[in-house]
C-alpha cells in the first residue's frame, strides 16, 4: 500500500527542479527549506528534500563543481643556444627575518648558460622587462621565453615586450614545477652551494655574490647535461674543440693501457645532447608502456 504522504512523481520532479535551480543548487536542504517557506512555498520537509536528493544520488554531488580548462603541456625543444630561454625569480634572505631580495635569472636551456640576471629589492614586471631588454641586446632575441605563472611572468608589461619582439611566450601549468626544470634545477644548484650564505647583509652584497657565482657557474662548472662542458663553452661554440682535445687524451690513455678500457669509443657522458627538451613528447612505445619512466630534460 502506498503511503498517503508519499510525493507523486510530478511532485518529486518539481522538487528536484527547484533544488537544482540556479538560486538553490549551491545551498543545503535546510537553507532551501527555509527560503522556500519565506517565499510562501512548501514542497516538502527537510528530511523529504534529503530523501529525494539521496534517491537521485545528489546529496554530495549536486552542487556545481568548479571546472578548470585543461592546461596544455608545454613542449619546447632547443637544438642550439639562443632558441629557448627559461626565466624565474627566487628569494634571497636579507639581513633580518622577513626581509628578502628578489633574484631574477634567465637561462638558455640548451647551453645552460645564465644569459641574464639581476637582484632587486622588489619583484616588478618593469624590472623584469628591463632585464630582458638588456639580455636580448647582448645575446640576441630567442624564439621562445618560458616561465611559470608568477605575477611578473604573466604581466602585461612582459607580454607586450615579447609580443613586440615576436617572441613566443610559454608558461608552466599551474602547480607543475617540472614544467620549468631548468630554472628550478639552477636555483637548487645555487642554494645548495657551500658558499651560499644563510643571509645577505645588503642588496649590494647579494648582487656581488650572484655576479661571482654566475661567472663561476658559466665558465667553470662542468655540467653533466651538456657533456661535462662548461655552459660558456657550449653557448659560444667551443665545445667541439674541447671534445676533440678530450678524445685525443683518451686515445693516448687507451693506447697505453688498453686493458683498462672496455670500449674504443669515448664515454657517452662526454657527448653533447642533440636536442634539449622541456616535456619531450612520448614515443608510441612509451605511450603503450605505462611503466616507462620519462625524464624531463635537465
Amino acid at each position: 500500500m502506498v503511503p498517503a504522504d508519499k510525493l507523486s512523481d510530478a511532485e518529486r520532479t518539481q522538487l528536484l527542479d527547484v533544488v537544482n535551480s540556479p538560486d538553490f543548487v549551491d545551498l543545503p536542504p535546510i537553507q532551501i527549506y527555509a527560503q522556500l517557506l519565506d517565499a510562501d512555498i512548501y514542497l516538502g520537509s527537510i528530511s523529504t528534500i534529503y530523501r529525494v536528493l539521496n534517491q537521485n544520488k545528489q546529496v554530495k554531488d549536486r552542487r556545481r563543481q568548479a571546472r578548470h580548462p585543461a592546461r596544455a603541456v608545454p613542449e619546447l625543444v632547443a637544438t642550439k643556444p639562443g632558441e629557448v630561454i627559461s626565466w624565474d625569480i627566487t628569494k634571497l634572505a636579507g639581513p633580518i627575518k622577513g626581509k628578502y631580495f628578489d633574484c631574477y635569472v634567465m637561462i638558455d636551456i640548451y647551453s645552460r648558460y645564465i644569459v641574464g640576471s639581476a637582484v632587486h629589492a622588489v619583484e616588478s614586471a618593469v624590472l623584469a622587462a628591463e632585464m630582458m631588454t638588456d639580455t636580448f641586446a647582448l645575446h640576441g632575441t630567442p624564439q621562445v621565453v618560458h616561465a611559470d605563472r608568477g605575477t611578473s611572468m604573466t604581466s602585461k608589461t612582459v607580454a607586450a615586450l615579447l609580443a613586440d619582439l615576436e617572441v613566443t611566450r610559454s608558461h608552466s601549468r599551474p602547480r607543475v614545477s617540472n614544467d620549468s626544470p631548468f630554472s628550478e634545477a639552477w636555483f637548487k644548484t645555487l642554494k645548495f652551494a657551500p658558499a651560499f650564505p644563510e643571509r645577505f647583509g645588503s642588496i649590494g652584497a647579494a648582487r656581488a655574490f650572484m655576479a661571482d657565482f654566475i661567472d663561476g657557474y658559466n665558465h667553470n662548472h662542468r655540467h653533466t647535461g651538456i657533456g661535462l662542458n662548461t655552459p660558456a663553452d657550449v653557448h659560444y661554440g667551443l665545445a667541439a674543440a674541447t671534445a676533440k682535445d678530450r678524445s685525443a687524451v683518451l686515445a693516448t690513455a687507451r693506447a697505453a693501457n688498453p686493458h683498462r678500457f672496455s670500449t674504443h669509443s669515448d664515454p657517452k657522458i662526454l657527448a653533447l645532447p642533440g636536442t634539449t627538451w622541456i616535456n619531450k613528447p612520448l614515443t608510441t612505445t612509451e605511450m603503450k608502456d605505462p611503466s616507462t619512466d620519462v625524464t624531463l630534460a635537465a
